[in-house]
């Protein structure tokens, strides 16, 4: 039945996606007959392996290398950890790392890898599954599994969290070499931005990339639209990149696939995703340098945010990067929950009593009821103000200010609590919430 299932379902798929998707499929079985020596290979090798045990534990773990934001801060969470000695073995011990078939950006694999010990997708699988498969007779190969992460919660999207607090700790475990300062600084060149200039970066996600991802990785006949929900308009960020460029920044709107381009005519504000110069090098390096960066929740920023830069957050859901306290260089806002039954706006206490402050579905906002309506061009660049300024020492937080965020944060933690979750939290969250967004708003936090 389940072999069946599997037959219809790639014959689904080459219907749907035509030659290229039965290419892909025919070399991925070539792929795998030749792989079949090395799972012979692995059960002598997973017995030796387990036998030595006692003197020196070999350990493994595959990173998601097909997401930007996974790739970059579950390893650097790892990278941490370790260095914190937490989630360690008391014995000796070596960890190996191997990445999936389709690697997001070959860049950041290249400075991973003078990190960490990652060796051949083709090596490595057969090793954990074949020490997957022999567990079942003989128990005693999860030690042989990093647990890290992944093991915090089983929601991928939430495993990528600081629970230790150790970001910030410790110095990022990526770096760029002299040559490759060399290489960025000669691309900020080309595009036009003189010596020592202030630029930051802005990313605003849409359906493009994952169209683009779901092909890369044979997924052709996947559906994305769940992720619709975290979808943001370009337009809207406009008001906010003309402040910036104002008050002395330049503007490099980042991407890799966006849907359209950004209609303004500034030279200072650089359409660099759809610009003939960009690289998986440069978005790695801009996300690295720029001052600060503006983002709706998407991978990228996870650059920024192990490179230490301040962080202007549109999040959806709610709670996505309040969860485990946040990072203490970012701001929030969170897009406006309408009630379609009475077009109220829910409160904050509100929309975890509607199950919507984790939702990551967007068919969890429409069996709720409630429909989510971007934040206005005005509410963005008030935020983008305050991260600047606040950045430069010229943000002036009054006593209503720290009020409110005092109240905020109350009421988030206590909603949280509600939920009865079974994972650890952090006690102090870090991030604030947009200042001018909670005066305008002051029943919001009910």
């Amino acid at each position: 039945m389940i072999f069946s299932n599997n037959i219809s379902k790639h014959i689904e798929q080459i219907k749907i996606g035509g030659i290229k998707v039965l290419l892909k499929k025919i070399k991925s079985f070539v792929f795998l007959v030749l792989q079949l020596p090395f799972y012979l290979l692995a059960i002598p090798s997973i017995i030796i392996i387990r036998l030595i045990k006692p003197w020196k534990l070999i350990r493994w773990q595959e990173i998601n290398s097909s997401r930007i934001g996974h790739f970059t801060i579950n390893t650097e969470l790892y990278c941490c950890e370790r260095d914190a000695k937490i989630n360690l073995p008391t014995q000796k011990y070596i960890d190996l790392f191997y990445l999936r078939k389709y690697v997001c950006n070959k860049q950041l694999e290249k400075m991973w890898r003078r990190s960490i010990i990652i060796l051949p997708f083709w090596i490595m699988k057969p090793l954990f599954r074949v020490n997957r498969f022999l567990n079942i007779f003989v128990s005693g190969g999860k030690q042989h599994e990093i647990s890290y992460l992944s093991s915090h919660m089983t929601n991928s999207t939430l495993s990528a969290y600081d629970l230790h607090n150790v970001l910030g700790k410790f110095t990022q475990h990526i770096n760029f070499n002299d040559e490759e300062e060399i290489r960025g600084k000669k691309f900020l060149r080309d595009f036009g931005l003189p010596d020592k200039a202030k630029f930051v970066c802005l990313t605003v996600r849409d359906s493009a990339y994952l169209e683009r991802h779901s092909k890369s990785e044979n997924y052709s006949s996947r559906n994305w639209k769940y992720h619709d929900y975290r979808d943001g308009d370009i337009d809207k960020f406009i008001l906010s990149t003309e402040e910036l460029t104002k008050r002395g920044y330049y503007v490099f709107r980042m991407g890799v696939k966006v849907l359209k381009p950004i209609k303004i005519n500034n030279p200072k504000i650089i359409d660099y995703a759809n610009s003939n110069l960009r690289s998986a090098f440069m978005d790695i390096y801009l996300s690295a340098k720029c001052s600060f960066c503006i983002t709706t929740c998407t991978g990228i920023d996870e650059i920024s945010r192990i490179f230490g830069k301040p962080i202007a957050n549109i999040s959806m859901p709610l709670a996505l990067q309040l969860f485990f306290g946040g990072y203490e260089k970012e701001l929030v806002i969170t897009k406006h929950h309408i009630n379609k039954k009475n077009n109220n706006k829910l409160t904050v206490s509100e929309i975890f009593l509607f199950n919507l402050a984790l939702a990551f579905h967007s068919e969890d906002f429409e069996k709720s009821g409630v429909d989510l309506i971007e934040n206005s061009p005005e509410e963005i660049r008030d935020l983008v103000i305050e991260i600047e300024e606040r950045l430069n020492g010229n943000w002036i937080e009054t006593k209503e200010d720290l009020l409110l965020q005092e109240k905020f944060k109350d009421l988030f933690k206590e909603n949280l609590k509600k939920l009865k979750l079974k994972i650890k939290l952090n006690s102090e969250i870090k991030a604030n919430f947009g200042a001018k967004y909670l005066r305008q708003n002051p029943d919001w936090i009910q």
